[in-house]
């Protein structure tokens, strides 16, 4: 078994149980949550793969490479020799269930099984959707829209083919974000975490409405295991703020912090075989063009659980 290791994944050094670094109110306990984060994050997109020879059975060096890895930044990336078998989705989803991700949340398009084949299509009800488009898409989080007993806590994005050309992946783990929010102004973090933060208006067809408005947080802290969760979407239109300066301001600031030049935004381009498995970080995607010989088809799960790690 192989496993593609390096020294810039150093072990997380866990802090006081000094409360959660998440409350406001508790400045100690966060500044040492800060400092462990940031002393064993990874430094490139590189420090996030993992090499696996079967994803079927991954072996207990690589299952504790991954954990190690989304314990740091929330997300790794697994590679696959090349010219592997083709993955199956039901590959994938014994490959997410060892990472204890077994609920998985089966959004409107996604598959029979569960599982969402994103390609490009030109026909069908996928085409009204960005996913399926070859237009880039800007940064967000998964299931910003779903209601609050179902949030995207993790999902794992395997690439079955990549595009000719483009579909470079944006990545930052969203505690990377709440530090940069809250460092700029604690404020900042109160306005983003209050229930009405971002509406997500109705998403309708005509006279029908396919889903209701969605009203919650930004971030919010998951009550059952104290992690941080975000729903966010960058996009400027189908999104309703709270109307309120604090609010603007972290709107402002979240959209500045990804749009410039943030370190820790790691750019990848998933190869065949290739997978990100990660607890719902923020995300995006370059525009993509597919030719005859290279058609671009990712296989996406998403979970209401959290990874877990060991």
């Amino acid at each position: 078994m192989t496993v593609q290791t390096t020294q810039s994944i150093r072990k997380m050094v866990p802090a006081k149980d000094l409360g959660s670094p998440f409350d406001l109110g508790n400045g100690t306990g966060y500044k040492q949550w800060r400092a462990a984060k940031l002393a064993a994050y990874p430094e490139t997109a590189e420090d996030l793969i993992v090499g696996i020879d079967d994803l079927t059975d991954p072996g207990p060096c690589a299952i504790h490479a991954i954990s190690e890895r989304c314990r740091a930044a929330n997300m790794a990336v697994y590679r696959l020799p090349a010219h592997s078998a083709p993955v199956t989705k039901a590959i994938l989803k014994k490959f997410a269930s060892r990472f204890g991700l077994t609920r998985l949340h089966r959004n409107m398009l996604a598959d029979g099984d569960g599982i969402t084949s994103l390609a490009y299509a030109d026909k069908g009800p996928q085409q009204a959707y960005i996913p399926y488009s070859n237009r880039a898409i800007d940064w967000h989080t998964d299931g910003y829209y779903n209601t609050a007993d179902e949030q995207v806590r993790a999902m794992v994005l395997h690439c079955a083919g990549p595009s000719a050309e483009g579909g470079v992946s944006g990545l930052l783990d969203h505690e990377i974000a709440y530090i940069r929010l809250r460092d700029h102004d604690p404020e900042l973090v109160r306005a983003s975490m209050h229930p009405e933060a971002m509406t997500i208006p109705a998403n309708t067809a005509g006279k029908t409405q396919i889903r209701p408005a969605r009203t919650g947080p930004v971030f919010s802290v998951n009550p059952s295991d104290g992690s941080l969760h975000m729903r966010y979407t960058a996009r400027p239109t189908h999104v309703v703020w709270r109307d309120d300066a604090a609010t603007a301001e972290a709107v402002r600031f979240l959209r500045d912090l990804l749009a410039g030049g943030e370190p820790l935004i790691f750019r990848y381009r998933l190869r065949s075989g290739e997978g990100v498995i990660c607890n719902n970080v923020l995300h995006d995607r370059t525009a993509f063009e597919d030719d005859a010989t290279s058609r671009r088809l990712l296989y996406r799960a998403r979970f209401l659980d959290r990874i877990s790690t060991i």
